[in-house]
């Protein structure tokens, strides 16, 4: 893997730098909380001089400075209103709250970033700083760290209240997004309620809405031409001249009246007309009140399902795993693959598909996938007739890294075609891992399991975020069986994927590895005897039990059952059991050197059909 970008989640487990996060869901959106897996001990080192984004100490950090943001969001209106204190006792504490946020700026030049497109942590300085410096966030960042003030006290040696240092005061308020990134996290985070969260989050709100309404109304009081004829000098006649936090009670007052529509008593009506007119235009703001509400609740309760959904289901899981003592390992699995449902159900949309006929649907899966199946080697050439056929039949999915899409010597059930990412195929000898190879798009993995009908003899394991569809291979024999055309190009271009297999590949696949011994040996005597047709009729019956896969396979024997042989030869072959006691003496006569007449079962039982066998039947013909 590249030293610049790593997997967010090797062997199941992010890595960290000096942390770790113990809970699955507290990661934000930004940094993969659909894959969210518990950071592990033996988990690799970020490169030095790199914080992780989930480290624990930047996490603290992160917390931090929201605390100080929660300062920047009451002192920036504030000062706006009151001058005198942008000047006096706040001034100092300004200053400390910006430095903390100017050492943010550099930490954020050595954080490593999640690549969307692959799902994987960027470290590489320059690509870091790029990023940063060329998106809104670092001259907005800059903006609102700058302490305007001070600079023109240094550079001028005076002291100033104009107007346009508490506007840009005011920029200090784009780090209220920090504040939304922190909440959306709580959210998502299984061990605080959600309810809480979300009812703090609406308090939070409301206080900075009463609190800056409240500034800028004063601010507007103070800017009138005449602050006798405004409502605050009406009652605190030369409110300028008095105690700030006075006129920030009267102020505070005001807002918090006009937010709760309780009003002021000053405004009523005189007349019949007017008290009638003001009975049914209440009665219809009542309506309109709560049709407004009613809808923007909607709004926010619609949103927020997915959250919902997402949080019962990762509590279940917890659950599900804690009841039943379920080792850390298969629960990270389970949290990542349930996880990234989540984060990937946008993009699959199985039940928009689910509701179309099935000829749209069919359509559809041609448009996305069709030259993808026409590419891959098991498919080149066959006809229109069955891709169109086979497409319809498939399903998409998405694997985070480091996730095992097909087990080693696990039941073969489904092949797959690799459509974005890659996947890495490895093998395990006396408990360790070892690596064979690296498949990209349109390549396929799983089939010689599915088509030899044996355990899969590998496992795959995605390299990033990878796309792939899925064949089921009963979907896939049916499609075979009428299509004997299609089956023989299906085997010829199976027979040449199998040549061009390592060595290290063949070597862990016996019965492989013995087709083609054999075959090579069938297609040597062929040249040599010119029995041609003879052996194309052996070489048929072959490819026709593979085209009819998964076929059942038998264990053959060239002697009686009660006279084995005394050295050597009495293991077997293991072959597909033909659809014909004639192609099966053929198929033994290749296998053994001599042709023999009668079949029987290890009891001595004879065979007439073949119908009645069943998989590793032992016969012994002779």
């Amino acid at each position: 893997m590249s030293e610049t970008t790593r997997s967010p989640m090797p062997l199941l487990f992010r890595r960290h730098s000096s942390g770790e996060i113990r809970n699955l869901a507290s990661l934000s959106s930004s940094l993969l909380p659909a894959f969210g897996t518990v950071m592990g001990e033996s988990s690799v080192r970020l490169k030095r001089f790199l914080i992780a984004p989930y480290d624990r100490r930047y996490r603290l950090w992160q917390a931090f400075l929201v605390v100080l943001v929660v300062y920047s969001s009451w002192s920036s209106p504030f000062e706006l209103a009151f001058s005198k204190a942008s000047t006096g006792a706040l001034f100092p504490v300004d200053l400390v709250v910006d430095a903390f946020f100017a050492i943010d700026i550099i930490l954020t030049f050595f954080v490593a970033y999640l690549d969307k497109s692959t799902y994987l942590l960027v470290e590489e300085h320059k690509k870091i700083a790029f990023r940063y410096v060329t998106h809104l966030w670092f001259p907005m960042d800059v903006a609102s760290t700058l302490p305007f003030q001070a600079i023109y006290r240094v550079t001028t040696g005076k002291t100033s209240r104009a107007q346009i240092f508490g506007f840009l005061n005011l920029l200090r308020l784009w780090r209220l997004r920090r504040v939304s990134k922190f909440f959306s996290r709580l959210e998502k985070d299984t061990r605080f309620s959600y309810f809480w969260t979300r009812y703090f989050k609406l308090i939070c709100v409301t206080l900075f809405a009463v609190h800056s309404a409240g500034c800028f109304y004063y601010w507007m009081a103070t800017r009138y031409h005449s602050s006798e004829s405004t409502w605050l000098g009406a009652n605190i006649p030369g409110f300028k001249s008095r105690s700030i936090w006075l006129g920030y009670t009267y102020s505070m007052y005001w807002s918090i009246v006009t937010l709760s529509t309780v009003g002021y008593g000053d405004l009523h009506a005189v007349n019949i007309e007017e008290k009638i007119f003001t009975i049914f235009y209440m009665l219809f703001n009542i309506g309109l009140t709560a049709y407004l509400i009613g809808n923007m609740t909607n709004l926010i309760v619609h949103t927020a399902v997915r959250t919902f959904v997402m949080r019962d289901a990762i509590n279940e899981i917890l659950r599900y795993a804690k009841k039943n003592r379920l080792p850390e390992g298969l629960r990270e699995q389970m949290l990542a693959h349930l996880t990234l449902k989540f984060k990937t159900a946008e993009l699959q949309q199985e039940q928009v598909l689910e509701d179309l006929p099935k000829a749209i649907r069919s359509s559809i899966l041609q448009q996305l996938f069709r030259t993808t199946l026409e590419n891959s080697h098991l498919f080149k050439g066959v006809s229109d007739d069955f891709i169109v056929q086979l497409v319809s039949e498939i399903k998409a999915e998405y694997f985070p890294p480091k996730v095992d899409i097909v087990i080693q010597n696990e039941i073969p059930t489904d092949f797959y075609i690799i459509v974005s990412g890659a996947v890495d195929v490895v093998t395990y000898k006396n408990g360790m891992e070892q690596f064979l190879s690296k498949l990209g798009s349109q390549q396929m993995f799983g089939e010689i399991g599915v088509i030899f009908n044996i355990p899969q003899p590998f496992t795959v394991r995605t390299k990033r975020l990878s796309q792939v569809v899925r064949i089921s291979h009963h979907h896939f024999k049916q499609l075979v069986q009428p299509l004997h055309e299609d089956g023989k190009i299906i085997h010829t271009n199976f027979i040449q994927h199998l040549k061009g297999l390592k060595n290290e590949e063949l070597a862990e696949m016996p019965l492989v590895s013995e087709f083609l011994d054999d075959l090579i040996s069938e297609e040597a005597s062929m040249n040599e005897a010119g029995a041609q047709d003879q052996q194309q009729n052996e070489i048929f019956t072959t490819t026709s039990s593979l085209s009819k896969m998964p076929s059942t396979r038998v264990i053959i024997h060239g002697y009686q059952p009660d006279h084995k042989p005394k050295s050597g030869g009495n293991a077997g072959k293991l072959i597909h059991l033909p659809d014909s006691v004639e192609n099966l003496l053929s198929i033994a006569e290749s296998k053994f050197g001599r042709r023999g007449t009668t079949i029987v079962m290890a009891d001595g039982s004879q065979v007439e059909d073949l119908a009645a066998l069943r998989e590793d039947d032992h016969l012994y013909i002779f």
